[in-house]
C-alpha cells in the first residue's frame, strides 16, 4: 500500500501586480513565530520590483522557487520542488493573473490549502474591477483575509460604500492606510444607520447595505421597525407562514446577480404573488431557525404590506 503523506499546509497570498504581496510575505517570513521549527517554501510567480533578502531567507530557513510562466504551473512542477526542499510549509505568491480554480487543479494532494489572503491596491481597485472583474471577484470571494492597502480616508469612504462584505462575509477584510501608520477593520462595529428614528425607513439605495449589516449584526435591529420597497418571493424552503422581500443584487456583472431577502410573517403571505412589488413595514425578531443553520437570524413580523411600484432601476448595485 502507499504510504500516506502527511498534509502540508500552504498559505496563498495573491493580488495583481504591485498590490504589495511580497512586502505582506517577506516580514512573515522573517517572524520567528511563523518559521520556528519549520522549513519553508515559498514559491513565487510572479516577480514585482520589490526582492526578497537572501540573507534573511537562509536564516529563516526559507528556500525560494520561481516559477516564470503560467505552462510551468503544474503538480509534478509543484511535486519536484517539494521532493527537493522537504518543507513543512508552503508560501505561495500567487499571480493575480491566473485563475484561482489552477491552485485547486495543480496542486499535489497532500498541499493543504490552509489560508488564502488577498491584498489589493485600493487606488487601482476600480480599474480592476471592471476591466477585470472576473479575476479581481474570485480573489475577492475565496479570500479568508482581504487587506486594501494604500488607502486614503477619501477611498476609505468610497470602500465602505460599495458595501464590500456583500462579496465574502466570512472574511477578514483590513484597510491600510498610505501613511503606513493606521491599519483599520473594514467592519469598525460602527451602525451605518440611526437607530434612534421609530420607523427605520430605507431608501432604495440603502437596502442593500442595510441587508448585509442586518445578516452579519442582526442583533442590533431586535425589535427595531423597518420599513422599504421590495419584491415578493415564495418558496417551499422557507419556514412555515413566512415569506420573504427582497432586492435582486448584481456584485460585479450582469451575470452574477443574486436575491437578497428578509424573511417575513404575516397572515398576507397567501395572498401575494411572486415578483409582486410591496412596501413593507415591521419589527425585526430574531428566531433560531434552520435555515440560518440553527443560528439566530432576523425576521420582519409584518405591521403592514401595500402594493408598491418597482424603483427606476431594480437591481441593487456592490
Amino acid at each position: 500500500m502507499p504510504v500516506q503523506q502527511e498534509p502540508i499546509p500552504v498559505y496563498l497570498i495573491c493580488g495583481f501586480l504591485d498590490a504589495g504581496k511580497t512586502n505582506f510575505i517577506a516580514p512573515m517570513l522573517s517572524n520567528a513565530d511563523f518559521t520556528r521549527d519549520e522549513k519553508t517554501l515559498l514559491v513565487i510567480t510572479e516577480e514585482g520590483e520589490e526582492e526578497y533578502d537572501p540573507q534573511a531567507l537562509e536564516e529563516y530557513r526559507v528556500t525560494c522557487q520561481v516559477i516564470e510562466d503560467k505552462s510551468q504551473f503544474t503538480r509534478e512542477r509543484l511535486f519536484a520542488m517539494e521532493r527537493q526542499v522537504r518543507p513543512s510549509q508552503i508560501v505561495l505568491e500567487y499571480n493575480g493573473m491566473w485563475p484561482l480554480a489552477d491552485v485547486e487543479d495543480n496542486l499535489p494532494p497532500n498541499w493543504a490549502l490552509y489560508q488564502i489572503v488577498t491584498l489589493v491596491e485600493a487606488p487601482t481597485f476600480d480599474t480592476y474591477a471592471k476591466n477585470m472583474a472576473s479575476l479581481m471577484m474570485e480573489k475577492l470571494r475565496n479570500a479568508d483575509m482581504l487587506i486594501f492597502n494604500r488607502v486614503t480616508d477619501e477611498l476609505a469612504d468610497t470602500l465602505r460604500q460599495r458595501n464590500l462584505k456583500m462579496l465574502n462575509r466570512r472574511a477578514e477584510m483590513y484597510l491600510e492606510y498610505a501613511d503606513g501608520e493606521r491599519v483599520e477593520n473594514y467592519d469598525n462595529g460602527m451602525c451605518p444607520f440611526d437607530l434612534s428614528v421609530p420607523v427605520l425607513e430605507l431608501s432604495d439605495d440603502d437596502f442593500g447595505f442595510w441587508y448585509t449589516d442586518c445578516m452579519d449584526n442582526p442583533e442590533r435591529y431586535e425589535n427595531k421597525t423597518v420599513k422599504f420597497r421590495g419584491m415578493v418571493a415564495q418558496s417551499d424552503r422557507f419556514p412555515k407562514g413566512c415569506y420573504a422581500v427582497g432586492r435582486f443584487a448584481m456584485v460585479c456583472c450582469a451575470q452574477d446577480t443574486t436575491f437578497l431577502g428578509i424573511l417575513c410573517n404575516g397572515s398576507e403571505r397567501r395572498y401575494l404573488q411572486n415578483k409582486e412589488w410591496v412596501e413593507v413595514t415591521g419589527k425585526v425578531r430574531l428566531q433560531k431557525l434552520p435555515i440560518y443553520q440553527g443560528e439566530a437570524g432576523p425576521v420582519l413580523y409584518t405591521t403592514e404590506v401595500k402594493p408598491a411600484q418597482p424603483p427606476r432601476d431594480e437591481l441593487v448595485y456592490f
